[in-house]
This record gives structure tokens, sequence and C-alpha cells, in this order.
């Protein structure tokens, strides 16, 4: 039975779209500004698949006969944020910008959410979620507010302490914004972001969980699924579908998690679609702004992929692509306008080093048209790029 697997890797970026000047992202290149930070790229398996033909990268060179397709994709959506980055890989484009709040939420979405939850709000500014905590976090433990922030991105993000708010609480508290964050002010996610630690000395945990708008459907999930494909989401693949679409999830708590997740599902499943998002580019060392870790993250997905190609089955495609750039050379700690990245390879069968120039959308035709999906509507764009 047809089997396909895409792989996420959030934030890894190749190189600003034609309108990134438009986003404040010019010159951003997640990919290759990191291979030039820390002096060329050791990323021996995937040189080898074919990530030195995706663009020019520092201690990657192109390899003419690489077994991948590889290229780099163009986003038609308006934003560059994880939820629309993968709502697009599987056809469902965002035409308008998810809405962003530079100076905070409005008084009027700020005072709801506080009445219906009972708690008061402290920050309800843009910040970073590692300095906010630290700013807000004696406060916030002292008056059991809740500490509420967003960044550049179409998101509403609540803090709280394990110890002061429990994460029941915490993950009501969130239901009931989203459920407050509608029409104009329907942003893409409302994120929980529990802590601990003391004064000074905070951390956030990873019991954080996402609730997403839900995306439009029919999408290629939607469309592989009608064909009888399962849909086995790893990671926050169900959190950013508002599980629509996928039939069943695998939360991870780290990348490595997700990937000995996804090298199961490989070894176990005789059918269906294989998901994943690996965050740890974005979350831990995109926004932090340090290439040497970001890089040393690619390098432990890199040491696992001989494992994830030996779980491969003949016939089968895996698809490694991004959702969009988080530049950690650039003075930005937000999200940045990029190509996705492009590698595909199919079990038994060798790309010589094809590359294919393409859209988002065309991850998610490809995938659908590899599992026998249903033809989609004309409005649902992407063209597959490989077919069995």
């Amino acid at each position: 039975m047809p089997r396909a697997c895409v792989i996420v890797l959030d934030a890894v970026g190749a190189g600003e779209l034609p309108d990134a000047a438009d986003y404040g992202d010019e010159g951003s290149d997640t990919l290759g500004n990191v291979a030039r930070a820390v002096g060329g790229l050791d990323l021996p398996n995937l040189e080898a698949l074919g990530l030195g033909n995706v663009e020019d990268l520092k201690g990657c060179p192109p390899q003419p006969g690489a077994p991948a397709v590889a290229g780099r994709l163009v986003q038609r959506s308006k934003g560059k944020d994880t939820t629309t980055g993968h709502w697009e890989l599987m056809g469902i484009l965002t035409p308008e910008a998810m809405p962003t709040y530079s100076h905070g939420f409005p008084f009027e979405i700020i005072e709801e959410f506080a009445h219906r939850t009972g708690r008061g709000v402290l920050g309800n500014k843009p910040a970073s979620g590692t300095e906010i905590i630290q700013e807000l976090g004696e406060d916030h433990q002292e008056t059991g507010k809740w500490i509420v922030y967003t960044s550049a991105d179409s998101v509403f993000q609540i803090a709280a302490h394990e110890e002061t708010i429990p994460l029941e609480e915490l993950y009501k508290g969130c239901e009931i914004a989203r459920e407050i964050l509608t029409g104009r002010h329907a942003v893409g996610r409302v994120i929980a972001r529990p802590f601990v630690g003391e004064p000074g000395n905070y951390a956030r945990t990873t019991n954080r969980h996402d609730w997403s708008l839900k995306p439009k459907q029919p999408n290629y999930l939607t469309l592989a699924r009608e064909a009888g494909a399962e849909v086995h989401g790893v990671g926050k693949i169900h959190d950013i579908f508002a599980g629509v679409d996928v039939d069943h999830s695998n939360p991870t708590k780290s990348n490595i998690e997700g990937i000995q997740k996804t090298e199961e599902l490989l070894r176990e499943l005789d059918d269906g679609i294989v998901f994943t998002n690996l965050v740890e580019t974005d979350m831990l060392w995109g926004h932090r702004n340090d290439p040497e870790n970001f890089h040393r993250c690619l390098q432990d997905f890199d040491r696992r992929l001989p494992d994830l190609l030996d779980a491969l089955r003949s016939g089968d495609i895996l698809i490694i692509t991004s959702d969009h750039g988080c530049d950690p050379t650039t003075p930005s700690t937000d999200h940045s306008r990029e190509h996705a990245l492009l590698l595909a390879y199919v079990e038994g069968k060798n790309a010589a080093g094809r590359v294919h120039e393409g859209e988002f959308a065309d991850v998610g035709a490809t995938v659908n048209a590899w599992v026998g999906g249903k033809a989609p509507p004309r409005r649902v764009p992407g063209q597959p790029f490989a077919e069995r």
C-alpha cells in the first residue's frame, strides 16, 4: 500500500521570498546564513540526499546525481507564521494575513478574557516568551494574574507558572480565549506557555499546547482521507490543524521524540500519511538568534536521518520541507518571509539530481497523488512534482 511521510523542519527557510522586503525581512536566508555563521554546514546525510541542490550552502556542495528531488517553494499566502505555512503545504491559502497586534490586544478583548477567566492580565504586549516570564513572573505569582503577550505572528500567548495556576486552568483559559478571538480578531493560534522555577530563574516547560483556527476544507489531507488514507500527526500537527483531517495525534516533547515516533510509525504502518513537525529549530534557537545551536539541532536530525530512510519501504515517499524562516543571524527574533526547502526521496528510485521550483502546496498535491487521493477542486492550489 502507498505511504507518504512529510517532515517539516520548523523555520528552516531557504532564502528570502520576492516580497520579503514588505515584511521587513530583506536579506533573510535561514539555511544560507546559518551555514556562513558556523563556518559551513556539517550535515553529511542531508548533503548526500541533495541539500546542497536546494540553494548555495557553505560546507554543503551540490550533488549532481543526488537521490532526492531538491528545490525551493514559493509561498502564495500572506503571512509568515506556522499555521499559514503548514496550511498552505496542504493546499489551504490564506489570502489575507491573520491579525497581528504590535501594540497589544484591544481593551475589549483583554477585558472579556479577564472577566470570563476570573483573573487579571499582565503584559499585553509583543515580547520574547523567555524574557517576559523573567520580567513578570514574580508579579504573576504574587497576584495570580495571567501573563498575556504576542509577537510579530498572529498569536495570543498565555503564560502561567504551573504551581500558581494549574495546567487544567491554563488550558481552559486558552479555550476561552479561542472562543473570544473570532471575526476580525481571529488570530491564528492561542498558545499555552506554562513555566516553572523561581524569580530570576524561570523556565518554560514542555506542556505547551496550541489552539488553532479550523482550516478550510477540502484540502489535500481531506482528499487523501476521503480515499481511505489515514493521517498520523506527530508533534504539534494536530494542534496546527485544530484536529481537522488528522486521524491520530502523537504529541511530543522534543525533536528527538518526534523523530523516534516518526520512525516507529514508518516501521509499523502498512499505509497512510505520517505528517511530522520538528519545532526546536524555531522555538529554541531561531527566536533566540543562536545559529550555532540551530546548526546543532539540524545535526541531531541529520544523525537520525539514516534510521528514517531505513524505515522506508519500496515505493514510499519522504518529503522534508519547512513552513517559514526564522533567521538567527539577523537582528529580528521573529519569523522571516522565506522559501520553503524541498527534499523529496522515493525509496527505490533515484531522482538523479532533479530540481523542482514550485509552491508550498505542491507538497500536499504530491502526497495526495501518492496515496491515491481524490482530484482537488480548482480552488485548491498545487501540482504534484512526483507520482507513483
